[in-house]
């Protein structure tokens, strides 16, 4: 599954980008441009505090269980993994709401995160597993890898796991030209980053070896996904697309054939089949 901002997250990047990229960290941590935690997705060891109006004996303060579960007065167990902030406070309002409480007014905010893991992989000056601990932005990711390498290229991409693996595509620019902080992804536990190298192509999605391979002339869709030693199972061959980075635009080509033509920079996406 391909799911993305826009089908595909993007920020666009021209070459001077790195030269702005520690000022660009510094005014995403000191400014909270990126909102706080509804994008967050709760999990184990982590603390919630919920309350609810006028019911002062619901108030509690409980950490997420390894299970993803939590224990509430009149509930009991309610289980929150991998769920927003948002989607807790509905669950949690619709339970009190059947039966327990007319109309609850719940909140729910998380006093404490849990430490994540994420693998920083190609061209950044510090590559590998990297333990966070609360919320944490792409730039501020990268920052924590020791900034990208003087080979970068111009996109990077997120693979996330979930119930149907996401790509999330970024192009490193007008983040830092344009200032569009707000297309600063987050990132969430099991990650896996990657930024590209310059001049080369990015396989991604069900392909044997996801990376960064040469694409001069004569590149095609299939040769690259040759090099990336072809198609998982659970390829769907037919829905492949390439996202082409273009000054400060971006171009999304669907439903591609093999013999598409590819270009330096270009990412190539094999999404999963739901058949």
């Amino acid at each position: 599954m391909i799911f993305l901002f826009d089908k595909y997250f993007c920020i666009v990047m021209t070459r001077s980008w790195k030269c702005v990229l520690a000022f660009v960290v510094l005014v995403v941590l000191c400014g909270g441009l990126v909102s706080a935690s509804q994008d967050y997705l709760v999990g184990p060891g982590d603390v919630l505090s919920i309350t609810v109006y006028d019911n002062d004996d619901l108030k509690t303060k409980v950490r997420v269980a390894n299970n993803g579960t939590i224990v509430m007065p009149l509930l009991g167990t309610v289980n929150v993994n991998k769920l927003s902030v948002s989607a807790i406070t509905e669950k949690i309002a619709e339970l009190l709401a059947n039966g327990y409480i007319v109309n609850p007014q719940v909140n729910v905010f998380v006093d404490e995160f849990r430490s994540k893991k994420v693998v920083v992989l190609g061209k950044v000056n510090k590559p590998g597993l990297i333990e966070l601990n609360g919320q944490t932005t792409f730039l501020e990711l990268i920052s924590k890898a020791g900034g990208f390498d003087k080979d970068a290229g111009d996109t990077a991409t997120i693979k996330r796991a979930g119930n149907k693996e996401s790509v999330i595509v970024i192009n490193l620019a007008s983040l830092v030209e344009g200032g569009d902080l707000t297309q600063n992804a987050m990132i969430n536990d099991e990650d896996t980053v990657y930024v590209s190298e310059a001049g080369k192509c990015y396989v991604t999605g069900e392909v044997d070896t996801p990376g960064t391979y040469p694409c001069g002339e004569g590149a095609t869709v299939l040769k690259l996904v040759t090099l990336a030693k072809g198609f998982t199972g659970k390829a769907s061959k037919s829905g492949i697309d390439i996202v082409r980075m273009e000054g400060d635009k971006k171009n999304i080509f669907e439903n591609v054939s093999f013999d598409t033509p590819v270009k330096h920079n270009d990412v190539i996406v094999v999404p999963e089949s739901f058949f």
